[in-house]
């Protein structure tokens, strides 16, 4: 191979490969993880009458989805469940590829003195949820604003913490979290695996 023309390394698939990913979470402990969550709400919040939860897409949403559900479980009454894009308030714009916009769908009776809780799949660097308190500004003003996330990995650059965590996964920069839910991905659990392999996602 000519320096001209150096070979470019191929990047292994997670699937199929056991040494590129090895599973933390398997599909019954993502359940016991939202499951603690949603007791946690309501336990902090001392029920669910003010709360709304926005999921941030994608996987974000779906989690909220179930959260809520596990939360009318013990509640028996519903509470609010909407998606907040950030794809514009994001701070990396001019350094990735164009991003498509999601949707942001707001409950019918909004955020106005409402407990908003936002929830994302991996909480990593927090420059997501800088985008998402940007994003809620516009939205109305909450009476407060709590944040739980499937899996936090640790590697903060912002001064941002979760008021719930369904597990939290030491990490190396050199490895790359991928949350799977059924919703999206065809089955549930927790993956961790080189940072150069393919998203299964």
């Amino acid at each position: 191979m000519s320096a001209a023309h150096p070979e470019v390394p191929r990047r292994r698939p997670v699937t199929g490969d056991p040494d590129a990913a090895r599973p933390v979470l398997e599909a019954p402990d993502v359940s016991r993880a939202l499951t603690r969550i949603a007791h946690e709400i309501l336990e902090r919040n001392r029920g669910a009458a003010d709360i709304v939860l926005l999921g941030i897409p994608t996987r974000g949403v779906y989690l909220a989805q179930r959260i809520a559900a596990k939360v009318a479980e013990v509640e028996g009454r519903e509470i609010p469940v909407g998606s907040l894009d950030v794809t514009m308030y994001r701070d990396d714009l001019r350094t990735r590829p164009i991003r498509a916009l999601e949707e942001t769908d707001v409950p019918n009776d909004g955020i106005d003195g409402r407990v908003v809780v936002l929830v994302d799949d991996v909480l990593f660097s927090g420059r997501t949820i800088r985008a998402a308190l940007d994003a809620l500004n516009g939205l109305g003003r909450p009476a407060a604003v709590q944040l739980a996330v499937l899996v936090d990995r640790g590697h903060r650059e912002l001064p941002i913490r979760a008021d719930y965590v369904g597990k939290n996964i030491p990490t190396s920069l050199r490895e790359a979290v991928h949350v799977l839910l059924a919703e999206h991905d065809g089955r549930d659990g927790v993956l961790l695996g080189p940072a150069d392999v393919e998203d299964p996602r």
